[in-house]
């Protein structure tokens, strides 16, 4: 491996290679984050879908299937969130990733206990704030990556965030990357490593089901779509039949009584009270500056990405998912992916110099 890719981030973290594997709900398990662990990846285990048990067990799991540093994906807003935040103390869980940006009283109760953390921002702004706030990372996603995402590409977000932070902390470059040349062209931008979540998905260390990966495989670069009519903010998708319908003009208020709907399955699954479903209904509301119908909207993504990405019903469900699904062929192991990277870019490396 080339001496250039050995990173501040992975100084940071303690892992071999600058790659993330992101926490994406009802993907991002033990299983896919204990195998990026020992690829030398940080993985990333997706707590949002899991009640607190259920967490437990996960780390649990991971614990037990690699010695290597791992990380677990937290909302900011969640009712539980400080006992999520005591739990992965106790477990000695090296990075909190947190989908929107925690305050700083979450941000220092991480930090005294020694664990690393990453906030996802998507703005220039966000990595100013954040960093006023001294977190120890961020990660950005451009336009190209799957799920919620913004509309500035990669290429013009990335330098712009990586000038903002001026070196003070590792920047992690998320949206469109794939392979050993994608991580070069992130180190001349400035960045210390990449994140990706769908090249993750699509592996056979993942648990998506093996039909929903080879459906992926069938879709190119042009068969994604930028929607606000799953939860109301903009949710990068394949397209489905069911999105096409959404996207077609599907009536918000038809659509209002299958989100409470999912929402009460979503509340059955995880465990969580309605005090707590409208305590983190009401944080998310104002930090996403969401309507009211955008809220009850919101409930529908759990259900429907799980319907998807977990039951395989994907005439019923919603696939997260990049643009760089239409690059992709194959479903390598997380080892055979991580390795085939590292040798990518210092193959690329070595032939600029």
């Amino acid at each position: 491996m080339h001496s250039r890719l050995s990173t501040s981030f992975c100084d940071l973290v303690g892992v071999r290679a600058p790659i993330v594997q992101t926490g994406m709900g009802w993907v991002a398990g033990p299983s896919l984050v204990s195998a990026s662990a020992n690829a030398g990846a940080l993985g990333i285990l997706a707590s949002a879908t899991m009640d607190f048990d259920q967490l437990s067990d996960s780390v649990a799991e991971v614990k037990r299937a690699t010695d290597q540093p791992f990380g677990v994906n937290l909302r900011a807003d969640a009712a539980d969130v400080e006992a999520r935040i005591d739990l992965m103390i106790a477990e000695g869980v090296k990075v909190a990733s947190f989908a929107q940006a925690p305050k700083q009283p979450l941000i220092e109760r991480c930090q005294d206990a020694g664990i690393v953390v990453i906030p996802s921002i998507g703005a220039k702004r966000h990595a100013e704030k954040v960093l006023d706030w001294g977190v120890d990372a961020v990660l950005v996603q451009g336009g190209e990556g799957g799920g919620h995402t913004g509309s500035v590409p990669t290429s013009i977000l990335l330098p712009q965030v990586v000038d903002a932070v001026q070196g003070r902390v590792p920047v992690i470059a998320a949206g469109g990357f794939f392979d050993g040349r994608g991580l070069v062209a992130a180190l001349a931008y400035g960045a210390d490593a990449i994140a990706m979540g769908t090249r993750f998905l699509l592996t056979s260390d993942s648990s998506v089901p093996q039909s929903v990966k080879e459906l992926y495989l069938t879709h190119g670069v042009t068969d994604t779509v930028v929607t606000t009519q799953v939860d109301g903010v903009p949710h990068r998708v394949l397209k489905t039949g069911l999105v096409e319908k959404l996207e077609s003009g599907m009536s918000k208020i038809a659509s209002l009584p299958r989100a409470a709907a999912n929402a009460q399955k979503f509340k059955s699954m995880t465990g969580l009270g309605f005090r707590d479903m409208w305590t983190e209904g009401r944080s998310m509301q104002q930090a996403m500056d969401l309507s009211w119908s955008q809220m009850v909207m919101a409930a529908n993504t759990p259900m429907l990405l799980k319907a998807g990405l977990v039951d395989g019903n994907t005439d019923s469900g919603v696939l997260a998912s990049g643009q760089v699904v239409g690059v992709l062929d194959d479903l390598p192991s997380c080892a055979e992916l991580v390795d085939r990277i590292l040798t990518e870019a210092t193959d690329a490396l070595e032939s600029l110099s």
